[in-house]
């Protein structure tokens, strides 16, 4: 079982990209918008991101951290 999280804002293109992205691929995920919810700006730092979108996915016992929309590595781990 894997947990898909994008950290997004409205005014993000590669954020708007990286959703439409993942829904052709069926991808489900959890959409995270750091401008409604400062709880989810705190992760976003801890993270280590200074921008959106980021990814992270958690399987099995580990977590992948994918900064930017970067679809080679996202592909690559989620087996696309």
């Amino acid at each position: 079982m894997r947990k898909v999280i994008i950290y997004t804002q409205e005014t993000c293109p590669p954020c708007h990209a990286e959703k439409l992205w993942f829904k052709e691929n069926g991808i489900e995920f959890e959409e995270r918008d750091v401008r409604k919810n400062d709880q989810y700006l705190y992760e976003l730092i801890e993270l280590g991101a200074a921008a959106t979108p980021a990814t992270t996915i958690k399987y099995e016992d580990r977590e992948e951290v994918i900064l930017g929309f970067d679809q080679t590595k996202l592909a690559g781990i989620l087996g696309i």
